[in-house]
């Protein structure tokens, strides 16, 4: 069900962003994320002149390379569009995020590494959205590799999901289905 219907108003602003996942020949995965932003009007910027609506304002790449273990081996970045010329020099600085691995504490580390001067905030906002999309990517993916290795389809280890989201919760009926060896309701 879509959202309700809105009052009278004017759009302004549109942001998209796209992210993939992929397996690559050599046993790595790639994960990718695309990010635009657009205006609805035409306005002046000094340093690229005038920017016509529909013109990309912000336009940002992001593509990470991670074990199975969700290690990032590689990092590379790009600034296709900015409002100042200097957006783009900051993209090297994202190689920072080589040898962290996706999973807890990784926003913390993120924000250590990248945040405020030492990084662009929308090249940094997109690593969630890319992060979630690595997860989505290798998750199907490891899980039918892990029951192929355990007995009977058994896991011997909790999965990090349970516990993530309101549907995944311990003591909830998702968890007693999927995984009821840890399941905790009634």
């Amino acid at each position: 069900m879509p959202l309700s219907q809105p009052a009278p108003r004017e759009p302004l602003h549109v942001r998209r962003i796209e992210c993939q996942g992929f397996r690559r020949a050599d046993g790595l995965w790639d994960i990718e994320g695309h990010l635009v932003d657009t205006k609805t009007y035409a306005f002046s910027n000094q340093d690229r002149g005038e920017i016509t609506p529909g013109m990309a304002l912000h336009e940002m790449w992001i593509r990470l390379t991670l074990d199975d273990r969700m290690t990032v081996k590689a990092v590379e970045a790009v600034t296709d569009a900015g409002p100042f010329h200097i957006c783009g020099d900051i993209a090297p600085a994202f190689k920072k995020l080589e040898g962290l691995t996706i999973g807890p504490g990784w926003k913390k580390h993120v924000k250590e590494l990248l945040g405020g001067t030492q990084g662009c905030t929308h090249i940094v906002e997109l690593l969630d959205p890319v992060a979630t999309t690595a997860f989505q990517t290798m998750f199907s993916r490891r899980e039918r590799e892990r029951r192929a290795e355990t007995d009977e389809g058994k896991r011997k280890t909790r999965p990090r999901i349970i516990d993530s989201c309101h549907a995944l919760s311990a003591n909830g009926p998702v968890v007693k289905r999927e995984w009821p060896d840890f399941y905790t309701g009634r």
